[in-house]
């Protein structure tokens, strides 16, 4: 959640929360975390009574439509039926881009050997290579 704040936006909101509570801040932190304590007690009783209702271990994470479907409705046949032609498209589709990668490496150790030859590094090896940029401060 704060993972994108750098530490001067973070000093400044606790800034903000220092005048907007004043002393009473400390209160206002345990009285978050004493929330946030009862909502998770009060998730996992609700899985708890959900599991115990249904009859099977449920977790919080089983509740997302695809994995209930997944674990409750079809059997490992049906998911398999449901895989099969997928998969076949997966691994096609894999065996040609690693084709590709491995063209790719092909491609760079020629061009590197080129290099190391004294030759220019270009394509065709036709072409000269092209001449090196120069800076602002090359042109002054």
């Amino acid at each position: 959640m704060l993972d994108n704040l750098n530490w001067w936006e973070i000093v400044a909101l606790l800034l903000l929360a220092l005048l907007i509570f004043g002393d009473r801040l400390p209160n206002v932190i345990s009285d978050g975390l004493r929330m946030v304590r009862n909502l998770r007690n009060m998730a996992r009783n609700a899985t708890g009574d959900l599991s115990r209702e249904l009859g099977t271990d449920i977790q919080l994470e089983d509740l997302h439509p695809k994995a209930f479907i997944r674990k409750h409705l079809l059997s490992e046949e049906d998911e398999a039926a449901i895989r099969k032609p997928l998969q076949g498209v997966y691994d096609n589709l894999r065996a040609d881009i690693t084709g590709v990668h491995d063209e790719l490496k092909d491609v760079a150790k020629a061009v590197d050997l080129r290099s190391d030859t004294g030759r220019p590094a270009t394509a065709t090896g036709d072409a000269p290579a092209p001449a090196p940029r120069r800076s602002y401060d090359d042109a002054t």
